[in-house]
């Protein structure tokens, strides 16, 4: 396991971070891959803002209740909006 890391070994890392599953030697394999690909700190942006958006509108699922289309506008809206940034 080298220091240098493939965009797909990043992803993977970028993954397991956003969960709390990364170590601190991976973070910064992760960290100074970023630095040097821009394509995978697009990737990893994009990544955080999708998970605090979709946090911020998951609520706990009680049978089979849904999102309503007005959520799911809002939902979309809002992806975009930051996506656009």
């Amino acid at each position: 396991m080298g220091f240098i890391i493939s965009c797909d070994e990043a992803t993977t890392i970028c993954d397991k971070n956003q969960y709390g599953e990364a170590s601190l030697y991976d973070k910064i394999r992760l960290n100074w891959h970023l630095f040097m690909c821009k394509f995978c700190m697009s990737y990893t942006k994009q990544n955080n803002i999708m998970s605090q958006i979709f946090g911020k509108n998951l609520k706990p699922c009680e049978g089979l209740e849904k999102m309503s289309e007005e959520e799911k506008k809002e939902l979309e809206k809002n992806l975009r909006n930051e996506l656009n940034k």
